[in-house]
């Protein structure tokens, strides 16, 4: 999970001056493991241009270029590497006009791959920068032309320092999130360890909406093929949105993490529902409403049923995938990826916001089954926290109004039959018993209180409902496990384990580590052998009358037999 810090400060307070580097140092402490830091790798001075005039120059190699004067500096003012006002620069783009405003690279500068900027002689001008494009910037990879500030909504004075206005100065820690602890795959779970980590104040980012339980539009959850006698879908929740602005521009702040977060921009629809499942590590879909036929239906699939997908795949369907339908049939894996007959475009107005609660393990098997890992099957797989569904769903319609001039509808739809969390009783000596250090009741309730547990003192210990997003919470072993991580692990005393007095080898190890020496002696070497093996591997042991055991769910699909 890569965490761009300027988000994170959002959610916890982070120390004046933090890098990635720290802010991972802090994670170490409480069991999350650093992979890194990311950022644009871009270098000022990078300000704000403005063109003042061009001329278009025919080169001999067939090229046009345009010889551009540049205003980088209020007039009369020094520019930001401390030469004139306006300068000329050569620029191979054309699809800016006199007075755009730009991004200027001025000498000095250095851009992504360590590309330095320096004033250089080419088609026969003195070139005293670069004016850039969003690829050369690390932001996308549109390299169509130059980057027009007013196409993505600003107009900034000329001279701003331009790694500030498009939020291009933020950098990101990138942390391992083991599988147990799903819920650390949003900036919510990570503002959430770092609290713990440093006793920093933690602002719950699902705070910031008020969920709406919209009705109206019809929801069938019809799971006819269970697995493991678990439904497909606890919680079910559709959201509407008109006046959708699907070309509005998504904003720089919004595509400088989303990029840092390792996600490109696409468009602002989809970039907002990838915001919010970052944010809050729900995953989102939306559909184009005029394009989705009757209700919605949660479903297994049928036989012989097939769906192409947002990638163009044409997928066919197994009959334990769990899908989201429309009178027409198939629109979705669910939790998986979306389908195309249903993608959102340029040119839709009306959007469904689709948040939901699925089943891990099914998910898991649909994405594995179809070769499609996403963002979304990661996070349910993992487990998702099943009360954050309706937040996530008025979170995106709150920005779809804020930044893509939306209307919220009335129209949506609401189903929840999440399981209560059982409660589990925690021995008061149990924790001192497993780890060898005394805590005290505070030390233990205010430790389980911290990682959202409810606990209730009781005769002889505790009983602990644990979070909603912590399903991995379910024996007082792993409430102990919490206690040693918030408290930290240097209280467990260490200690060198005393071998007991014996007789030596036994028998049956005597002979085996004579046969073994004697195997040794004589050249060979043991190896330990891969368990899983092709048809024709296993004919070369086996002939065809040996009985094979397949496996029916292989991670390679022709590796699957016993050896």
């Amino acid at each position: 999970m890569r965490v761009p810090l300027s988000w994170l400060n959002e959610y916890v307070e982070l120390p004046k001056g933090s890098t990635a580097d720290s802010v991972m140092a802090e994670l170490v402490k409480v069991g999350l493991e650093e992979e890194g830091s990311h950022s644009f790798s871009l270098v000022g001075p990078i300000v704000v241009g403005q063109v003042l005039e061009f001329v278009e120059e025919e080169q001999s190699n067939g090229k046009t270029i345009r010889w551009c004067q540049v205003r980088v500096a209020p007039p009369g003012a020094k520019a930001a590497d401390g030469g004139e006002d306006v300068r000329g620069i050569v620029c191979g783009a054309r699809n800016f006009e006199v007075n755009d405003k730009v991004v200027v690279t001025l000498p000095g500068a250095v851009l992504p791959g360590d590309f330095k900027i320096a004033a250089r002689s080419t088609y026969g001008h003195v070139s005293d920068g670069m004016i850039a494009s969003s690829r050369e910037l690390g932001i996308s990879d549109d390299h169509e032309g130059i980057l027009r500030l007013s196409t993505i909504g600003l107009d900034p004075e000329v001279g701003t320092d331009a790694l500030e206005l498009l939020h291009l100065a933020d950098e990101a820690a990138e942390v391992n999130v083991t599988p147990d602890r799903g819920y650390c795959f949003s900036i919510r779970g990570i503002a959430r360890e770092f609290s713990h980590a440093t006793g920093a104040k933690f602002t719950d980012p699902i705070g910031l909406v008020t969920p709406v339980k919209a009705d109206g539009f019809v929801v069938k959850i019809s799971d006819a093929a269970p697995i493991r006698g678990k439904v497909g879908s606890t919680k079910f929740v559709v959201r509407s949105a008109s006046n959708v602005n699907a070309q509005a521009q998504t904003p720089a702040w919004m595509v400088s993490r989303l990029k840092l977060a390792g996600m490109r921009s696409i468009s602002i629809v989809v970039d907002i529902t990838n915001y919010v499942m970052l944010e809050l590590g729900q995953p989102i879909h939306a559909y184009d409403q005029s394009k989705v036929a009757g209700g919605l239906v949660v479903r297994r699939a049928n036989a012989g049923e097939s769906l192409v997908t947002l990638d163009g795949q044409t997928r066919a369907l197994h009959v334990e995938d769990l899908v989201i339908a429309d009178d027409s049939g198939a629109i979705g894996i669910a939790g998986v990826m979306g389908g195309q007959s249903t993608e959102v475009s340029s040119s839709t107005t009306s959007v469904l916001i689709e948040s939901a609660n699925f089943d891990g393990v099914s998910i898991a098997r649909s994405a594995r089954r179809h070769k499609l890992p996403s963002e979304a099957s990661k996070r349910f797989e993992r487990g998702v926290d099943p009360k954050v569904a309706e937040y996530a769903a008025a979170r995106v319609v709150q920005l779809l109004e804020e930044y893509a001039g939306a209307k919220a509808d009335s129209l949506g739809s609401y189903f929840d039959e999440t399981p209560a969390i059982a409660a589990v009783s925690l021995p008061e000596t149990f924790a001192a018993s497993i780890t060898g250090v005394e805590y005290t009741q505070a030390e233990i309730v205010d430790t389980l209180t911290a990682i959202g547990c409810v606990v209730a003192t009781v005769q002889g210990g505790y009983e602990v409902i644990p979070p909603s997003w912590r399903p991995d919470l379910n024996d007082k072993a792993d409430l102990v496990e919490e206690i040693a991580r918030i408290t930290g692990y240097d209280r467990i005393p260490s200690r060198l384990p005393v071998a007991p007095p014996g007789r030596g080898l036994t028998k049956r190890q005597k002979l085996r580590r004579a046969v073994m020496n004697q195997l040794a002696g004589t050249g060979h070497v043991e190896v330990l052998n891969y368990p899983f093996l092709t048809s024709v591997q296993n004919s070369y042991f086996a002939g065809s009358d040996v009985p094979r055991v397949t496996l029916a769910n292989a991670m390679q699909e022709d590796v699957n037999e016993l050896r």
